[in-house]
């Protein structure tokens, strides 16, 4: 490698997934040959390849039935249940391709073992508490505590004073599986989540977000899910915009905080696919600012998330605003959390004019001509 002209990169995606077209068109646009694309299921099936030399991006293998289908030994994606199998077996191919890339004399930019922790909750939540950063509490923060069904969730609840939890699929994303549960007076429960499940008890993934009033109903949910591991956190009273909950998910390219996006909700899930919308960040910025904090010291908390995972190229991370904009949590730290579609980066990031992928670009040009200057 002489140059930006030398750059050989390879993505080992979905080939026709939009988060592999947007990275290779940002490549193109930077001027530098198209990234070699090596699809998940040719890692799957043991016939991936990789060139000498060439620098390896790992992407999400979602969106691809057949990838799906060997991952979590399900016909129809919208199941809910085989979380569990699914993380073994994507950790697995993960790191089969890291071993096939370093075999080769290529180099990976997202390192499997970084990639284990970040889709496991429980043990990214205890990475990121140990560093200090402020996250909800959590009884289940590592990998000590076995949530094996609904009783377990009720007594966690009770031990530790939480009446409103977020239980969530240990290995699970998309908000997929997670359930907002509180408690009222008289013992009254509710859970709100997309979960659905039909009259033989299987559960799917919905678009339309629902409630269930009935402990009965919940602990069928709960006891389902169990077995592909669970993790609990606090649910935190979140600031508001326009009587609508939210939060953020900042991207973190090489260190740097560089884009954001305000996402606000009438329910607990701020998720864009089920019915939340981006809102107005410069409000929310000012708001901040009014009740005495800083936007500066907000992404600064994302920035110490992001540096506990060094060997990954990029992470999203989602942040928790307290009611009244003054102090803040990480939610989530997320692999693939960088598809932003049309957004540009944040004033004073360097990548005002860059969307999240032109930006992951230019930050894997700056590295190699920075090796480059090193070795000369």
């Amino acid at each position: 490698m002489t140059g930006a002209g030398a750059t050989r990169l390879a993505v080992v995606g979905n080939p026709g997934n939009r988060r592999v077209t947007m990275f290779q068109d940002a490549v193109r646009r930077a001027g530098i040959a198209e990234a070699r694309a090596v699809p998940w299921l040719d890692v799957l099936c043991g016939r991936a390849e990789f060139g000498a030399g060439e620098l390896v991006r790992l992407d999400s293998p979602g969106e691809d039935p057949e990838v799906e289908r060997r991952l979590r030994d399900v016909e129809d994606a919208t199941r809910v249940e085989g979380t569990a199998v699914w993380y073994e077996r994507f950790i697995a191919a993960a790191r089969t391709a890291g071993a096939l890339a370093h075999a080769s004399g290529a180099r990976l930019l997202d390192d499997p073992d970084e990639l284990a922790v970040l889709f496991d909750k429980r043990r990214c939540h205890a990475v990121l508490r140990e560093a200090g950063v402020p996250v909800p509490f959590s009884p289940t923060s590592g990998t000590v505590t076995r949530v094996r069904g609904w009783d377990d969730v009720r007594e966690l609840m009770t031990a530790h004073r939480l009446p409103r939890v977020f239980v969530k699929l240990a290995h699970g994303s998309s908000a997929s599986g997670v359930l907002a549960v509180e408690t009222a007076g008289g013992g009254r429960l509710q859970a709100t989540t997309s979960v659905l499940r039909d009259p033989d008890g299987r559960l799917f993934n919905s678009l339309r977000v629902r409630r269930y009033t009935t402990e009965s109903e919940i602990a069928a949910i709960v006891d389902a899910l169990a077995p592909d591991g669970l993790h609990i956190e606090r649910w935190l009273p979140k600031a508001s915009q326009h009587s609508r909950s939210a939060d953020l998910r900042v991207v973190v390219v090489g260190g740097r905080a560089t884009h954001a996006v305000l996402r606000t909700s009438a329910s607990p899930m701020t998720n864009l696919h089920l019915g939340g919308a981006r809102g107005d960040l410069a409000e929310a910025r000012a708001a901040i600012t009014a009740a005495g904090a800083s936007w500066d010291d907000a992404l600064a908390i994302c920035e110490r998330a992001a540096a506990c995972f060094p060997g990954f190229s990029r992470v999203g991370v989602d942040l928790l605003p307290a009611t009244g904009w003054r102090r803040f949590a990480v939610g989530e730290v997320n692999a693939f959390g960088d598809l932003l579609p049309r957004l540009r980066g944040l004033d004073g990031s360097g990548a005002e004019h860059a969307d999240t992928y032109d930006t992951q670009v230019a930050a894997i040009l700056c590295r190699i001509g920075s090796e480059q200057h090193v070795i000369a």
